[in-house]
């Protein structure tokens, strides 16, 4: 299983009619190698909307593949629905908890995994 998998759908926004004369303007600003009126505007509704990965952050990151089990994704499905978010977000969430417990907590949570 790769992180591709654990990502959220996001649901499809239904999109906004824009007038012609507002299509031909934002042409003629492209052409000049100015913003966009109609993108702008649709790019402040949907910046209020998200709540996923920020990809202009100053965080990086790193692709990673890994294996889970059958019953782990599905607990991990849940905890994420419940929590309402992403899996890979709750991965991060759950490794820096892990690296945060001292070493004999860490041993006692390794001793009675079932993996």
């Amino acid at each position: 299983m790769s992180l591709t998998d654990l990502k959220r759908r996001k649901k499809k926004s239904p999109q906004t009619q824009v007038s012609i004369e507002d299509f031909i303007e934002d042409a003629n600003n492209y052409a000049f190698g100015q913003p966009s009126v109609v993108s702008q505007s649709r790019k402040k509704l949907s910046k209020g909307k998200q709540r996923g990965l920020d990809k202009h952050s100053t965080k990086i990151y790193k692709h990673a593949t890994f294996s889970l089990t059958e019953d782990a994704i599905a607990i991990l499905d849940q905890i994420s629905t419940e929590a309402k978010i992403a899996k890979s977000r709750l991965i991060r969430i759950l490794i820096y908890d892990f690296a945060a417990k001292r070493k004999n907590e860490q041993s006692a949570i390794i001793d009675l995994s079932n993996d």
